[in-house]
């Protein structure tokens, strides 16, 4: 504890040294800084993080859960004397609520198996599904056609480890066009095996969309996977299960968006965010509760300063992520005509880990324009660093097709995928410490972009994002997705 005691006083200690050298911008930030620094680590972050993943558990993208911890967060964000505070709604194209499941292996030994529902899946007909199981390891149409009589009644299991063996960005839009073929080859089901021991199950959506799978999917555990795989090298192995789940037609979902207003260029606007929804298996306190949070705290402390910055700052907490960006995506295409006065994106969906720095989404000039300040203000906190990695895994990827300089918090994500869309992801595991940090340079950074009288980066045309896709072999799945038009 005495060497984190060291690490908070330099952090304070920077903030009013170095963040001076941003002066010669025409910044003075040094004051503002320490003000907002000390207003988070003193702040409430935690309290609101606990109301939110313990108060209203996992919040799945349309269910009434979500809908309380949207209306509870606009509330939240009007308490802090935000005035400009709105719910912005976007429709999905199916509602989905998890019910009830059960499964079992019938022969050649009967036995229960650890299994639930796939996100998005229809229930299976009442009294579940029997039938034999049949492994598959290549989910091109050739060779599903190629085995159509193998597959017909069969329950397929996806061989995911050999399936996704090229990683998922490559994989995953054949995998999601595979699913109707399945159905037309006769299959009645499809069953995707956990990859964490103890049988651990996440049971997440395995498509893009909030679409309802075309058949009944379930998730079984790791173990259970394993001995079915064993099982099949001696003869037929027969499962059973059962899913009962509730889905509707098209559903409106609420992102939540607040403003404050810049003093000196307010049709100029920064957009720091995070995602809302989560996950129904555990309270989602990691993936996103500790993101909103970390944005609620930041609107917070700098509607405190009672002063606003040049630009204007607007706070979002997305919905839909979990089920494809639905709600990020949404909002640029509403937003459209106004891309061109978005200066930067801030998105915050890592985890609560000790912060390393930013990814800069494959921009050298964002890098560049960044490193005189992540040197100044984070490299004595192990924040520093700038990645160039470029990815489309979270809110911040809509708006990096659009051209507008995106930042990604990049945190320590050692243990994140121990707990990550499992019942584990709670409020115990988050360190104050390292969360409050994390908030911190989420709230200075923004308030440092908003503030310059200068854009961090031009926004790029399509030529230039497209560069960057191409580079990182993002341009198949985004295309598949319907997000991008090469």
């Amino acid at each position: 504890m005495a060497v984190r005691r060291i690490l908070i006083a330099s952090f304070f200690f920077l903030l009013s040294t170095a963040l001076g050298s941003v002066a010669e911008h025409g910044l003075d930030l040094q004051e503002t800084a320490n003000r907002l620094a000390g207003s988070i680590y003193t702040g409430p972050a935690m309290t609101t993080l606990r109301e939110l993943s313990d108060g209203f558990g996992g919040r799945l993208t349309g269910s009434p859960a979500y809908n309380h911890a949207a209306e509870w967060a606009a509330a939240k964000f009007r308490g802090y004397g935000i005035q400009n505070v709105r719910l912005e709604p976007f429709t999905i194209p199916n509602g989905w609520v998890r019910g009830t499941a059960h499964g079992e292996l019938v022969a050649p030994l009967p036995r229960p198996l650890s299994l639930e529902s796939l996100g998005w899946s229809p229930s299976t007909p009442p009294g579940g599904i029997k039938a034999d199981a049949v492994i598959v390891d290549n989910v091109s149409p050739d060779n599903i056609r190629a085995q159509a009589d193998k597959i017909k009644g069969k329950i397929v299991f996806l061989d995911a480890a050999k399936i996704f063996a090229e990683g998922w960005v490559k994989v995953l839009p054949n995998v999601q066009a595979s699913y109707p073929l399945f159905k037309n080859a006769g299959a009645v089901a499809i069953v995707l095996p956990g990859s964490d021991k103890n049988n651990v199950l996440s049971a997440t959506d395995p498509d893009w969309g909030a679409i309802l799978l075309p058949l009944p999917g379930a998730q079984i555990g790791m173990e259970d996977w394993q001995l079915i795989r064993r099982s099949l090298d001696q003869g037929p192995v027969t499962v059973q299960f059962e899913l009962q789940n509730t889905t509707s037609g098209p559903v409106q979902v609420n992102n939540v968006v607040a403003e404050i207003r810049g003093s000196e260029k307010p049709d100029e606007w920064i957009i720091l965010g995070a995602h809302l929804d989560s996950w129904d298996y555990g309270t989602g306190a990691q993936d996103n509760g500790s993101g909103s949070a970390s944005v609620l705290d930041a609107a917070r402390a700098i509607a405190a300063l009672g002063k606003a910055p040049r630009r204007t700052i607007r706070f979002a907490l997305w919905g839909g992520e979990e089920e494809g960006l639905l709600g990020s995506f949404q909002y640029t295409q509403t937003h459209l005509r106004e891309m061109s006065r978005c200066m930067a994106v801030l998105n915050t969906d890592n985890g609560a880990g000790h912060p390393k720095g930013w990814k800069v989404e494959g921009r050298k000039d964002v890098r560049d324009a960044m490193q005189p300040l992540s040197d100044s203000m984070l490299k004595d906190l192990s924040g520093g660093a700038l990645s160039m990695d470029t990815t489309y895994d979270t809110d911040h990827g809509p708006f990096m097709l659009q051209g507008v300089p995106a930042l990604d918090l990049w945190v320590d994500m050692t243990h994140y995928f121990e707990i990550h869309h499992k019942p584990s992801d709670t409020y115990d595991k988050i360190d104050p410490l390292d969360f409050k940090a994390g908030t911190a340079i989420v709230a200075v950074t923004a308030w440092a972009i908003a503030e310059d009288p200068k854009p961090i980066a031009p926004r790029l045309d399509h030529a230039a994002v497209a560069e960057i896709l191409q580079k990182a072999e993002l341009e198949k799945l985004l295309a598949s997705i319907g997000h991008w038009k090469p």
